[in-house]
């Protein structure tokens, strides 16, 4: 009996020091129709919005609740989960309605049951358990039970409340194991044993960063893209055949996450995928040699460390949806990139597209260093785009499951010429369109939109993706800003509903990104690639690349190799660079993998010859005279009161000049004798009127003069200083 008691006592233990993940309200594992209460107010607060961090709508014609909202009239409120099997519940997060109100329940009774029908409140031997839930709208607050329950329902029964009965909530639990369940758990994917499948904080994210670069010294290294508020390192990691440097014909590919803090399922997959290549690539595995070899990939896990350590110290079940999601300064990093897009589209509207404004590389405005609301994790972003040739990029966030491709910013078309109520596109629409179906449709989950979005806010149909500036437009994107500054394309990608779910969930998120990551990778080989040079096979930098039928230019980088990314098809392309002539070649994309070669050996141009001359002349005007024909005889200028002072015109241009006075004297007197015909008679103009009419304009002293065979020998200036595009 002893032995049974301490059997038992020893169970239990057990099961106190069990810590059960969340069973899934806000990563939507548990299903909409597993919800139901006792009443709600109106539609838009129904069960299904009483998910943790579900995001609500101020809008009146919105139909997001941000919250459960019980009806005021009814006497007994409360909320059930069927977990579907019986399962060891342990504890309970909730917290208040998102909107401008203060709503939220002070606290509840908990009631368990079997069946649905009888229940069962947790007590202490003498009343029911009351527990003490919210002091305000926005922080969770989780209650764990003593003695963990097992059971398939579970309701929550509100006992008190401030303003209004509304609550979101999350249920912490461990579904018991099913003898069914056995030959199935055998068919799932074991992950390795070399990753980490663990949420690190910034020192332990460091470390792991040079544990991967002490294994794989020879395709991997670290450097700094600047530094956060708080003086914490941007650390960045390379993975290349030749990871220190740039070399001519290898694209370059950026990979972020961490933009804000608490979005942690990016940071990790960034951490676990320079692992795995580092891994793969040693053991010889094909496709992690090409990409390795073939490209060089830049991993940035965490843009915020400030937010990241903030979320990270308050742990995944009650980190909010705000918590650490702003920069020390409080700066939204994705949204504070200088606005181009506007700059952009003011100068189309205008029609200086592309002839005075440029339709790539809009500059920044020149306010922008001393621009005070710019955060110094945004500049080092920004400079750092700027030093490496980028070709394609995608940040990682959460809160979602898509992926959203620019525009970001919202502008409707103007009217007249297209539907108003289309906002307007990128040059590379179908382009971006492909690159973020290649992510969705390759992800595990992205396109089961069964149970809609995690908000009930998009529209992505069952492709997983949407235009941004379609679903919620903001102002100063970092996709947008890479789009129009830079040769980059790059897009968004959504990894869950749950921004920072619990640590078990890592292996399973793993599972679903891998395969992802990788073909994203690989798009960065679609489209033309090449090198632009001169007669002499020197490289021409920032030389730009025009494609015909888009409207967005690239340019070379200093060694003056590009990459435009491209579907397949036909396409005129076109270099052009200063001082060279222009050049033009038909390019062909096709199906198969990799890019097509589509290289420029460009020629001087005529201008260039002419700043040449015009520089040995010290860029002043330069005088030409030209040689005397033959049978006219030069004869010695001499001073003559005509034209500006210091004129000289030889004895041809005097004979001329004679000639004209002459015969101007004779027109004079021909206009004084001449008598004009009756109004009716219709005789042509007299003789005499259409002989001098060609002298008249011929300002002689000028250096216009005329002598047989259009030869002149009057020194002439031509003035060269002037731009050519």
């Amino acid at each position: 009996w002893m032995e049974k008691e301490k059997e038992r006592a020893k169970k239990e233990r057990e099961i106190q020091e069990r810590e059960c993940p969340p069973l899934g309200m806000e990563s939507h594992k548990i299903e909409s129709d597993q919800l139901s209460a006792s009443s709600m107010s109106q539609y838009r607060f129904a069960p299904q919005r009483a998910r943790l961090n579900m995001q609500g709508s101020d809008e009146e014609d919105s139909m997001r609740g941000g919250a459960w909202c019980a009806n005021s009239e009814d006497t007994i409120h409360w909320f059930e989960i069927d977990a579907r099997k019986e399962t060891e519940f342990t504890g309970v997060i909730t917290q208040g309605r998102d909107s401008l109100t203060d709503d939220f329940v002070t606290s509840y009774f908990l009631a368990f049951s079997n069946d649905s029908r009888e229940w069962t409140t947790i007590h202490d031997g003498y009343a029911d358990w009351l527990f003490f839930a919210n002091s305000d709208k926005d922080s969770p607050v989780m209650n764990r039970l003593a003695v963990p329950v097992v059971a398939r329902y579970i309701r929550i029964i509100p006992q008190s409340w401030n303003g209004s009965l509304c609550m979101r909530l999350e249920v912490l639990g461990c579904p018991l194991s099913e003898p069914s369940a056995f030959s199935y758990r055998q068919n799932e994917v074991t992950p390795v044993d070399y990753l980490q499948f663990r949420y690190h904080s910034y020192s332990e994210m460091v470390a792991l960063m040079k544990s991967v670069n002490d294994e794989c010294p020879n395709i991997t290294s670290i450097y700094s893209l600047g530094h956060s508020a708080k003086g914490r390192e941007l650390v960045a990691m390379v993975l290349s055949g030749n990871p220190t440097e740039h070399e001519i014909g290898e694209p370059e590919l950026r990979l972020t996450a961490g933009l804000h803090g608490n979005e942690a399922v990016g940071r990790e997959m960034l951490l676990l995928l320079m692992q795995y290549l580092c891994k793969e690539y040693k053991d010889r595995n094909p496709r992690a040699q090409r990409l390795v070899e073939g490209i060089r990939i830049h991993l940035v896990p965490s843009l915020n460390p400030d937010g990241q350590e903030k979320a990270f110290e308050v742990g995944s079940e009650l980190s909010s949806w705000t918590t650490g999601h702003f920069t020390e300064d409080g700066y939204d990093i994705f949204q504070n990139f200088p606005d181009l897009n506007n700059i952009l589209w003011e100068a189309e509207d205008k029609g200086k597209v592309p002839k005075l404004t440029p339709n790539h590389h809009v500059p920044i405005p020149e306010d922008y260093e001393t621009n005070s609301s710019i955060a110094v994790e945004t500049k080092a972003i920004i400079s750092w785009m700027k030093s490496h040739p980028f070709v394609l990029g995608v940040n990682f966030q959460g809160g979602e499951s898509l992926v959203a491709y620019p525009y970001d910013n919202l502008r409707l078309n103007k009217p007249f010429s297209e539907p108003e109520d289309e906002p307007r596109v990128t040059a590379d629409e179908s382009f971006f369109r492909w690159l973020a179906i290649s992510y969705a449709s390759t992800h595990l989950t992205m396109t089961h939109n069964h149970h809609g979005s995690c908000h009930g806010d998009t529209r992505t149909g069952a492709l997983g993706i949407i235009n941004r500036a379609k679903w919620r437009p903001i102002t100063g994107s970092m996709n947008d800003f890479s789009y129009l500054h830079t040769n980059c394309l790059e897009l968004s990608v959504f990894l869950g509903c749950d921004k920072f779910p619990h640590q078990s969930e890592l292996a399973h998120e793993w599972e679903k990104n891998r395969e992802a990551m990788l073909t994203f990778m690989e798009q960065v080989n679609r489209g033309i690639k090449g090198i632009v040079k001169d007669e002499q096979g020197n490289p021409i930098a920032n030389a730009t690349i025009s494609v015909e039928g888009i409207n967005h230019d690239i340019t070379t980088a200093p060694t003056g190799d590009y990459w435009r990314l491209l579907n397949p098809g036909e396409y005129q392309v076109t270099a052009r660079a200063e001082g060279f002539s222009s050049m033009t070649k038909l390019c062909v994309v096709g199906y198969e993998p990799g890019a097509t070669a589509c290289s420029f050996n460009m020629a001087k141009s005529n201008w260039d010859r002419i700043k040449q001359i015009m520089a040995l002349h010290g860029n002043k005007p330069i005088r030409l005279s030209y040689a005397n024909p033959v049978g006219y005889i030069v004869q010695k200028p001499k001073p003559l009161d005509v034209g500006p002072p210091g004129f000289v015109l030889t004895g041809v241009q005097r004979r001329r000049l004679r000639l004209y006075r002459r015969r101007q004297q004779r027109n004079k007197k021909l206009r004084a004798t001449t008598t004009l015909p009756p109004t009716t008679t219709t005789t042509p103009p007299t003789t005499a009127a259409t002989i001098t009419s060609w002298y008249d304009p011929w300002p002689l002293w000028e250096g216009q003069s005329s002598t047989h065979g259009g030869i002149t020998d009057s020194p002439l200036d031509y003035n060269y200083d002037y731009n050519s595009d």
